[in-house]
């Protein structure tokens, strides 16, 4: 037996009190609400840190602990706790029951279960010895500095998370997962003459650190790092106004994510303040756009094999060849909408409540060749990657870094840029797109989104898109 199958048996065993009596304990005690449920979480996470050529931090830490909450109509009541004892449930019991005060609701019926696994359950964390993983940041240091002697300083961080959760409802349905979690990050200063530049690269993914530390991949990792901080080197300041752009494919869909799918969720439109708010059925987006949130792929960072409430994982189409068909939700929020739950609930632990929350956002492909789409454009931007960004729930309105961008000039890709910023608006801007590549790619396992103070792992993705009209704010002097 795993040491991971030995944690999921016990999980529940945690508390102080035969596992028939918890059940009876959260049937009664959440008895008269329209949901609710008990769950339970025990995570081990560890990092590592390689600057100027040592390790300057190591860490390892264990959580464990119980979040109860009950639902009733609109009203929700949510209590946490480390003490896995009936004490400590006694009195969180209590302590939520208050949302039931004249309350006359029935259950809700219970996720149905899936037997489908998108991730193994192997612990990363006890898989490799600290050593191997120490060794693989020492090489990438070493590895960095021969490739290129411009390079003045090389970061690096491993980093792995190894969760178990159960889920107990009032109505004794009892559901459990397991979710490791690794991430690799490389970043690099170069300097010519006065001028340094910074590039980075990471990955991730519900995966083991085994493919990190292959060579091979950790190798293309600081290549790429190298490569964005060396192009930088050359790049003249950005110009400002109003410009055609093409999005290049993969981690640019970010944009996505920030500008467009968090006003897809469902709780911002049950309350109206989405700029989608009321639009299911209607055009929201060019023909060819298929915006999906597919939390079923394999091993990827934001994908599930159930959520926390219980609800299995599915790929949920939100925009259909432009016209919005669906939100995401948890299960109040999509009982109170009158919708099915998308296994959306998520939580960033048993301290928090779930929430819906995007799992992996991307854009379908379409059937137009990238290169084509580039020579389409006679003048305006090509942003290959993005940094941070800003985002108005309401109105839609953004404001991104491109962290790398080039010119485009009569078609063709020219000087690389830096200072870039796209302006817009997100249900605008998605009337504006004028081409969908053929080539939809997966950002590398590096998302962390963040809503209502609580973060949580996610993906995003999309094609090579032409986008017409947008704003570019920039630096260079006319």
């Amino acid at each position: 037996m795993t040491d991971s199958a030995v944690q999921l048996t016990a999980l529940a065993d945690r508390f102080d009190l035969e596992t028939d009596r918890l059940i009876d304990l959260i049937g009664d005690g959440l008895g008269g609400v329209d949901d609710g449920e008990l769950f339970l979480e025990y995570k081990e996470t560890e990092s590592f840190g390689f600057d100027d050529g040592r390790l300057k931090t190591a860490s390892f830490d264990t959580t464990q602990g119980f979040g109860l909450r009950a639902v009733a109509g609109d009203a929700v009541g949510c209590a946490h706790s480390p003490d896995f004892s009936e004490s400590a449930l006694v009195r969180a019991l209590d302590a939520v029951s208050a949302v039931r005060a004249g309350h006359t609701g029935s259950l809700s019926l219970p996720p149905k279960g899936t037997n489908q696994r998108r991730y193994g359950d192997d612990n990363p964390i006890r898989a490799q010895d600290h050593a191997a993983k120490v060794a693989v940041l020492e090489k990438i240091d070493a590895y960095a500095r021969q490739k290129d002697p411009r390079v003045k300083q090389v970061s690096a961080s491993l980093a792995g998370t190894w969760q178990q959760v159960e889920i107990i409802r009032p109505d004794g349905l009892r559901q459990s997962d397991i979710r490791p979690l690794v991430r690799l990050n490389v970043s690099v200063v170069v300097a010519d003459g006065d001028r340094m530049e910074t590039g980075g690269y990471g990955a991730g993914g519900r995966v083991g650190y085994a493919d990190f530390l292959e060579d091979a991949k950790w190798q293309h990792m600081v290549d790429e790092a190298i490569r964005e901080a060396t192009v930088k080197l050359d790049a003249i300041a950005a110009p400002a106004g109003e410009m055609n752009v093409v999005l290049g494919p993969g981690w640019p869909g970010i944009l996505l994510h920030e500008a467009i799918g968090h006003g897809l969720e469902g709780d911002f439109n049950r309350k109206e303040t989405s700029a989608f708010s009321g639009l299911l059925g209607q055009r929201v987006a060019s023909p060819g756009v298929t915006v999906v949130d597919d939390g079923t792929l394999s091993d990827r960072r934001g994908s599930l094999t159930i959520d926390d409430e219980g609800t299995p994982s599915g790929c949920n189409v939100l925009i259909d060849d432009g016209i919005l068909v669906g939100y995401m939700q948890d299960r109040q929020n999509a009982r109170l909408m009158g919708h099915e739950p998308t296994g959306n609930g998520r939580r960033q632990s048993f301290a928090h409540q779930p929430m819906p929350r995007m799992t992996n956002t991307y854009m379908r492909s379409g059937n137009d060749d990238p290169q084509a789409i580039l020579e389409s454009v006679k003048n305006g931007l090509f942003a290959v990657s993005f940094g941070g960004g800003q985002v108005d729930i309401t109105s839609g309105k953004f404001v991104f870094t491109a962290s790398e961008a080039y010119l485009i000039e009569d078609g063709k890709v020219t000087a690389p840029v830096k200072g870039a910023t796209i302006i817009g608006n997100g249900p605008d801007c998605l009337t504006r797109v004028r081409a969908v590549g053929n080539d939809m790619k997966l950002d590398n396992g590096i998302g962390t989104c963040g809503k209502e103070g609580q973060w949580v792992p996610v993906g995003v993705g999309q094609p090579t898109l032409r986008i017409d009209g947008l704003t570019i704010g920039g630096t260079a002097t006319s």
